[in-house]
């Protein structure tokens, strides 16, 4: 798959990878959501409360994300929104990650997650915090982009590798790189703007290969 971490990307941020875009919208439609789904204790319930599109019929407006953080405090919320916004950026074909609120999406995936998967968040967003102040005396959040970059390009070279034989941090950036593709691609800018979906409803269930491929995307 492509990644969105590379040289390119730091000196051309708006430069789109449509590739990579086009992976994203596969492993979203394919696998994200049930990954999400061994993970979290009651995920009808959390998808209902973060108006999950796959759940609302035509006419029925999504309910408001909360207006504020409902697990992580401030600092925590600067950091998985510098991520998030790495993962999936702003480009020229659709609006990113932060603007479908994919961070709020995450704080109340995890808020109602099991206890294991909120101490992995908790502790691997202190786990990211130290990997950048020893690499670069500062926070992740406060970090440049070259920088920040060049450590997610770091915890992405063991990403499917089993859990058991990764690190903290890599098993950490494996969980919010799920949680950002699947709350991006259940969001109406994801639907309607990335994968501009024409339909008068939103999405009630995942699409298989052959509707991606009718979708026009590219499947390797």
């Amino acid at each position: 798959m492509t990644e969105k971490f590379t040289n390119e990307a730091v000196d051309k941020r708006d430069d789109v990878d449509l590739e990579r875009r086009r992976v994203l919208r596969v492993l979203a439609m394919s696998a994200a959501a049930a990954t999400t789904i061994s993970i979290y204790d009651n995920p009808a319930n959390a998808q209902a409360q973060v108006a999950n599109p796959f759940s609302y019929a035509a006419g029925v407006p999504p309910a408001p994300l909360p207006s504020k953080p409902l697990f992580f405090n401030a600092e925590e919320m600067r950091t998985i929104t510098a991520i998030s916004d790495l993962i999936i950026p702003t480009d020229d074909h659709s609006p990113g990650a932060v603007e479908a609120k994919v961070p709020a999406f995450i704080d109340l995936m995890v808020s109602v997650a099991n206890e294991e998967t909120k101490r992995l968040w908790r502790d691997g967003l202190v786990a990211i915090d130290r990997l950048a102040t020893k690499r670069f005396n500062e926070r992740f959040a406060d970090l440049r982009l070259a920088q920040q970059i060049e450590l997610l390009k770091e915890l992405a070279k063991n990403e499917f590798k089993p859990a058991a034989e990764q690190t903290l941090e890599e098993r950490f950036f494996r969980a919010i790189k799920t949680l950002t593709i699947d709350g991006y691609y259940t969001s109406e800018i994801g639907i309607h703007q990335d994968l501009q979906y024409q339909g008068n409803r939103y999405q009630k269930e995942f699409l298989g290969c052959a509707e991606a491929k009718a979708l026009g995307l590219k499947i390797e």
